[in-house]
């Protein structure tokens, strides 16, 4: 089979040099493994991190993808809940499945856990024609849902869910501040706010903030501008306040949203991609009452959650470009540079 495969790093992000579709050999099921053909495959920043070898050196030669749906061709002989001609989108939060955290229902909390076509491999991820992953690490696609739109919703949607429902607690009519409303974790972040009966108030670059109220913003914000959250409080003072801010840009917007968020209110955090050293300014912890959780990735089951939405035609994915995989070096580019991106970059085989 064919596949997007690096086998040295790009710490100057120069990917054309180090991509290149290869041939590899086909995955055989081991007994608790489905394996499936895959129809679409979305790009995160990970794949981004990976290349770069930092902040972990990836297992090399690489392949990388933490995103795929497609269709079931084979499985092991102890898998129960799929069959061959299932319609499947990987669920890439590999944890041991034995621990205190994950039998507690926490497998995102396991030390042992890793993320499938990030810290796995050599060669296992999703850019590929066909890819592999255990029982527990694939759900089914709801009917009506494309191969695209579950692929750009694989770990976005987990990712946001957890944020947003599992973590934050979020109740029908607050108010909610999305950062970075145009990325894959923002775009969702605005729709299962919505689903909820939420005010959203969403951020975002200039040329992004008509899109943003396409999705399902009430109000967008160009938090590029100096007096962002000058604006975000005169919005959200008749409403009440900000009941959650929803983040994952980190240090440069960072206690802005600390200052904008009510007595009580919750930050909820899932990466820090301006960077990680944020200023704090205590008083608008311990006065406040504020709540700050860290979040990441998700539960198998909270995946399942927003796909049923998705087949409820509640949520649904928003996805920006496809490339093929002989062009995966351009699409990782566009990623990094982020101009006019609005959801989810995919590759296909």
């Amino acid at each position: 089979m064919k596949a997007v495969v690096y086998d040295k790093y790009a710490p100057n992000d120069d990917y054309k040099s180090i991509l290149s579709v290869k041939e590899i050999s086909d995955p055989k099921p081991k007994p608790n493994e489905v394996v499936f053909s895959v129809k679409a495959a979305a790009l995160n920043y990970n794949d981004i991190w990976g290349m770069r070898g930092q902040p972990v050196a990836v297992p090399l030669p690489h392949v990388s993808g933490s995103d795929a749906a497609g269709e079931v061709i084979a499985i092991g002989e102890d898998v129960t809940n799929f069959k061959v001609g299932d319609r499947v989108v990987s669920h890439s939060n590999m944890s041991c499945r034995v621990c205190d955290a994950c039998t507690d229902g926490r497998e995102y909390d396991c030390t042992k856990r890793t993320i499938w076509g990030f810290q796995t491999g050599p060669t296992w991820g999703a850019f590929s024609e066909i890819t592999h992953l255990p029982e527990v690490n694939v759900a089914k696609i709801p009917d009506g849902v494309s191969f695209d739109e579950a692929a750009a919703a694989s770990m976005t949607l987990l990712t946001s869910w957890h944020m947003l429902v599992g973590r934050a607690r979020i109740r029908p009519g607050q108010t909610v501040l999305i950062m970075g409303g145009g990325s894959g974790v923002g775009s969702f972040g605005i729709q299962i706010a919505k689903l909820y009966n939420c005010n959203v108030i969403a951020t975002g670059s200039p040329d992004k903030l008509d899109k943003l109220k396409e999705i399902g913003a009430d109000f967008a914000v160009d938090h590029r501008k100096a007096d962002w959250a000058k604006e975000v409080r005169q919005i959200a003072k008749p409403l009440g306040g900000i009941d959650i801010s929803f983040d994952h840009i980190g240090q440069t917007h960072w206690n802005d949203q600390l200052t904008l968020l009510k007595y009580g209110g919750t930050l909820v955090t899932c990466g820090a991609t301006t960077g990680y050293d944020a200023k704090t300014d205590l008083r608008h912890i311990f006065f406040k009452g504020t709540n700050i959780l860290g979040s990441t990735q998700g539960t198998k089951a909270e995946l399942e959650q927003g796909l049923y939405w998705m087949g409820k035609k509640k949520i649904k994915s928003t996805i920006d470009s496809v490339y093929s995989f002989e062009n995966a070096a351009e699409a990782h580019t566009k990623m990094l540079t982020g101009k006019g991106l609005v959801g989810k970059i995919l590759l296909k085989p």
